[in-house]
């Protein structure tokens, strides 16, 4: 049986050990590829809790794994995910442990502006099918905030123009929460400021904001890529207190507008958004105040005119019975006489009935019945009297409760409506009363606050001439002259003697300093 020559024999091959070999390959690798450009969209992104962040990147035909380091984030313009082109630049390697080829990454950069707002408009469309941008769930913004929250940089020029302009409108208590407003770590530092603000309790030590601005100054849309983060968005729209974005110039828009109450063009616009102008707001109170001064006193007019024609159609009690009364003592002066007459006439024709019978048969029977009628035609008058009389009396007591009745039928509806309208009034003089004196501790207030007796106990004086007429030039006084010098406890007299080396200066007070503004940390 034959043997092959090369059988047991010493091949001429170096030999590596595992690790030998994985570090030659490594050399060989970061020698030959020490500084690489490589385009290619990002796929299974993951944010180690160290900082580090790995991916790898793809196109059509193959995927490379890749790393960054937690140093080299920070130069970050924009937050890396999945689905975004993007253009890096670094080194391959080697990583031993699994004999995998990689790239680190020193530099990356979206792909251009189209990958950006392609990655842009996916976003926009995603949040706006979850009902994060309906513009029913925008709340208004209150006219007068008592305290406004800011979320912004501390150092730039946003904060200052936001202040500035407050200080010119309506000066009013700002809460600044400061931020990072571009870089990988702006977005989470942007939510979390306005879910802190929203977790403060009213009534705390910290005041709770009434309206929130998030602000920052223009740039790129690299540069203001924070603002378009989910996680942003979802923090704007989640807020229960009213959120005004001014973030960029009034040509860039970023998904927070979309997501907030209200979207200002600038910072300097959302504090003008946010409170009104103090002069304006005078101005609308006193116009308010004439209008009601004018209102109460168009309605005490009306009023006074309805109770005068109600008091005229009023019908006169005399009138109604006075006819009556005059008929009946007409009818009662009348009615005696009648009966007297009457009577005289009867007699008559009884006197010439008795004429016609026998004198022996009707003598006796006569003259009792002239007796008779005699007596009752003596009786009658005072009957008819007494009888006039009651009647007399029981009218007078029948027109006497006829008057109240009359009286209080009309005058009881006519007394309703102005107790009615007199209780409506009373409350309307006594809140106009408490709003003049309001207006009067007000005005009283801003009087003392720029009297300059207040300026003279902070130390400074008045000088004033012979004739009482402040002195506010040196030449305007000559030696001789008699000036007064008011103190903020009186008056001093002196006179100018023009001669000599002036008084030694008093040193100089330092100002009071500035009271800082209240911060969250």
């Amino acid at each position: 049986m034959s043997t092959s020559p090369t059988a047991g024999a010493a091949p001429n091959v170096p030999e590596y050990s595992v690790g030998e070999l994985s570090n030659a390959i490594r050399k060989t690798l970061e020698t030959r590829f020490d500084h690489v450009r490589v385009r290619g969209e990002i796929t299974e992104f993951m944010a180690a809790r160290s900082g580090h962040l790995y991916m790898c990147l793809k196109d059509e035909s193959a995927k490379v794994k890749a790393v960054m380091w937690k140093g080299t984030t920070s130069r970050l313009t924009f937050r890396p995910e999945d689905g975004l082109e993007v253009l890096v630049t670094g080194k391959l390697t080697t990583y031993g442990p699994r004999s995998e080829y990689q790239l680190v990454i020193e530099n990356m950069q979206p792909a251009g502006a189209g990958a950006l707002m392609a990655l842009l408009e996916e976003r926009r469309k995603k949040l706006a099918a979850e009902g994060l941008f309906d513009a029913g769930r925008k709340r208004p913004i209150p006219y007068l905030p008592a305290v406004i929250g800011v979320v912004t940089s501390p150092t730039g020029a946003v904060i200052r123009d936001i202040l500035h302009r407050l200080a010119d409108r309506f000066p009013r208590h700002v809460l600044l929460w400061p931020v990072l407003v571009q870089g990988p770590d702006a977005a989470a530092q942007v939510a979390a400021a306005i879910n802190g603000f929203n977790a403060i309790e009213p009534g705390g030590t910290v005041p709770r904001p009434d309206v929130l601005i998030v602000a920052r100054g223009g740039g790129s849309l690299e540069d203001l890529w924070a603002f378009n983060e989910e996680i942003v968005v979802r923090a704007a729209a989640a807020s229960q207190i009213p959120l005004i974005s001014a973030v960029g110039h009034e040509t860039d828009t970023t998904l927070i507008d979309h997501a907030s109450d209200r979207r200002a063009p600038t910072p300097t616009a959302a504090a003008e958004m946010a409170v009104p102008v103090r002069e304006d707001l005078l101005d609308r109170i006193a116009g308010l105040e004439r209008r009601h001064r004018q209102g109460t006193r168009r309605l005490m007019e009306e009023r006074r005119t309805a109770l005068t024609a109600a008091a005229r159609a009023l019908p006169d009690l005399n009138a109604i019975l006075g006819l009556r009364q005059q008929r009946f003592d007409e009818l009662s002066e009348r009615l005696p006489r009648a009966l007297v007459a009457n009577t005289q006439a009867l007699r008559h024709r009884l006197a010439d009935v008795a004429g016609g019978l026998r004198p022996s048969l009707l003598r006796g029977g006569a003259q009792q019945a002239d007796r008779t009628l005699t007596e009752q035609a003596a009786r009658l008058p005072r009957a008819l009297q007494a009888n006039i009389q009651g009647h007399r009396h029981r009218l007078g007591q029948a027109s006497a409760g006829l008057r109240p009745a009359l009286v209080s039928g009309r005058m009881a509806d006519a007394g309703r409506v102005l107790n009615d309208r007199a209780g409506r009034l009373a409350p309307a003089v006594a809140r106009a009363l408490e709003q003049r004196t309001a207006a009067l501790a007000a005005a009283a207030r801003v009087l003392d606050s720029l009297s300059y007796q207040n300026v003279l106990k902070r130390g400074y004086a008045v000088i004033r001439d012979a004739d009482d007429r402040p002195v506010t030039e040196s030449r305007a006084v000559s030696p001789g002259d008699g000036l007064s010098i008011e103190f903020a406890d009186g008056r001093a007299h002196v006179l100018a003697t023009g001669e000599g080396a002036p008084p030694r200066a008093a040193p100089k007070k330092k100002p009071p300093a500035a009271i800082p503004q209240g911060d969250l940390f």
